[in-house]
């Protein structure tokens, strides 16, 4: 008999958030399944790590599913090591994170601590995706996105990702009869233009509430805004190595050394 793959999982959003206990469902029908996530909201941490401060782990129990479950005092990043090195008895197979309650499609990836947990997996060795639905709402429908996610991560596991690659897959805010498909695509050129509103508090001391609007500068049909737009669930392959090789050339042609 075929060993069952170890899933781990975990968010940002929180260990009770609606995403990841859909994301426990879909892993429960594939894989044994273990649960690290952190036991507040961690949206918008991007890749923060705990170093001034303790962690803790508890062992919950949430629902009636087979997977065993810890809600940690970190980040969504300290979520990933903590069970890589600290709950978990081997390397799991694959790590999963989400279900985003909101887009991490373009730049969003830079911020998200949905994708940072998918990454310091894939800094692990880890097979990871990222999974988010266009939806910030906390009664958002995630149903029709489950044999998807089936199928996606199917896929992973069954032909792998190379080195230094992890999965940041978003869902178009679509009814389950208008989801036109899957493309794989590029990140979009887009970003947010901020504002800060600033005010005063009772006492007259300043304070800011950060504001702005996201912008797409990308016109291009190959991006992941166009196909969330159009109805399509967006698969943008992502690399860690942030260095801009093609680059390097020029730079070694500067006088550095005079």
């Amino acid at each position: 008999m075929k060993k069952k793959p170890l899933i781990l999982v975990t968010n940002d959003d929180g260990i009770t958030a609606p995403g990841i206990r859909t994301l426990i469902k879909v892993m429960n029908s594939i894989g044994d399944v273990v649960v690290v996530a952190p036991d507040s909201p961690q949206s918008g941490m991007g890749h923060a790590i705990t170093v001034n401060d303790t962690l803790y782990v508890r062992k919950e129990t949430i629902d009636n599913g087979p997977q065993a479950e810890y809600s940690t005092s970190g980040t969504p990043a300290d979520c990933v090591k903590l069970a890589r090195h600290e709950i978990l008895d081997r390397v799991p197979d694959l790590c999963v994170s989400g279900i985003n309650h909101g887009s991490n499609s373009s730049i969003n990836v830079i911020y998200s601590g949905t994708m940072s947990a998918a990454i310091e997996a894939g800094i692990e060795g880890i097979p990871a995706i990222g999974f988010s639905l266009c939806d910030y709402s906390w009664q958002a429908n995630f149903k029709p996105f489950e044999t998807y996610i089936k199928t996606i991560t199917e896929n992973v596991l069954n032909n792998g990702l190379p080195k230094g690659i992890v999965l940041n897959v978003n869902f178009p805010k679509v009814e389950n009869s208008d989801v036109k498909g899957i493309k794989v695509c590029r990140q979009a050129k887009a970003n947010w233009v901020e504002e800060f509103d600033k005010r005063q508090n009772p006492h007259g001391k300043d304070y800011y509430w950060l504001t702005g609007k996201f912008v797409n500068l990308d016109s291009g049909e190959d991006t992941d805004e166009w196909a969330l737009e159009q109805g399509y669930i967006s698969v943008v392959p992502v690399q860690f190595d942030l260095t801009a090789h093609q680059i390097i050339k020029e730079l070694n042609s500067w006088s550095f050394n005079e």
